[in-house]
């Protein structure tokens, strides 16, 4: 059976942008070429592999086979392919993925400790929700990948690398309003008409609904931003409350004037930021000397938030 590269390539892009002509864009070719070489693959394979619709397309069970089999050869040969360049310029390579929710806190420390160790280090950044972070993983496309634990996902290493507790944010007005004795407050105190948290989707919106006692259903829970910042920028203004990572506290409340901060009582919610690999994947090494750096930056992050007295109202 003779298929190529670049046939699964096409296909992977006609599902991943489910449209042949968005597909055809973004692999750089005609919609006509790019067409003519997802037939010839069909031909191959015995089959259809879409349903085409006028602006959309569906896979076909064939098709969503193939697919399977497609993400793992591409992964393998990207991988190849990436050995043999690092191989001939004398340089290694990590693809690395980040949660959104971690990576702006994060990559600016971890990246100036990996090039400070290792300059020939050539480092690819994936930034992504845990579901397409996973997906990644899987398909060999990333090696790792930063992401609150445990995944849920079977067949993979999981590093657990620092504690990332959580505080309320809001303005002054808000957080004065909530209680008589901050020191006194707990997640299941706040009502959902005062939350605001990351559209769904986001892992961070799915703990903190559960460290508040909410689930989806829950009335008048906003989910419709799309970043922490927008968040703070929206709650500094006084239109909810949300739960704050200490990754993101200090960056957050230094670049939004009006955002206040304030801590739970104890014990404080928090999540586990942790790095995940396939199990199948040889460390060498260089898992566990990521984790180090990893650790070292994200911990000294959350200490100076910690230590810092004026962060908290």
């Amino acid at each position: 059976m003779n298929f190529t590269l670049r046939q699964l390539q096409y296909f992977k892009a006609v599902v991943e942008h489910r449209n042949f002509g968005r597909a055809a864009q973004a692999c750089h070719v005609s919609q006509p070429a790019l067409s003519v070489q997802i037939r010839a693959l069909e031909d191959l394979l015995g089959g259809p592999l879409v349903e085409r619709r006028s602006r959309d397309i569906l896979l076909t069970p064939l098709g969503r086979d193939v697919l399977e089999h497609a993400r793992y050869i591409l992964g393998a040969a990207d991988r190849l392919d990436r050995l043999a360049r690092d191989h001939s310029g004398g340089q290694k390579s990590l693809s690395l993925g980040l949660i959104p929710t971690m990576a702006p806190y994060l990559l600016p420390g971890v990246l100036a400790a990996l090039r400070s160790g290792d300059v020939s280090l050539r480092v690819q950044i994936r930034e992504a929700r845990t579901e397409r972070l996973l997906a990644l993983l899987r398909e060999g496309e990333i090696d790792a990948a930063v992401l609150a634990l445990p995944s849920g996902t079977p067949g993979l290493h999981e590093e657990p690398l620092f504690e990332d507790r959580f505080l309320l944010a809001g303005n002054q007005a808000r957080l004065d309003r909530l209680a008589n004795s901050p020191e006194a407050l707990r997640p299941t105190d706040l009502k959902s008409a005062h939350l605001m948290l990351l559209e769904d989707g986001h892992c961070l919106t799915d703990q903190a609904l559960e460290v508040c006692g909410h689930d989806r259903t829950s009335a008048r829970i906003d989910m419709g931003a799309s970043s922490l910042a927008t968040l703070s920028r929206l709650v500094a203004e006084g239109f909810g409350l949300t739960l704050m990572p200490e990754l993101a506290a200090r960056a957050e409340a230094e670049a939004v004037p009006g955002l206040k901060l304030l801590r739970f009582t104890e014990p404080q919610p928090a999540r586990t930021v942790g790095l995940v690999r396939r199990d199948s994947t040889s460390a060498d090494g260089w898992f566990d000397e990521l984790a180090d750096v990893i650790r070292e930056v994200g911990e000294g992050i959350v200490e100076r938030t910690r230590s810092n007295a004026t962060l908290c109202a």
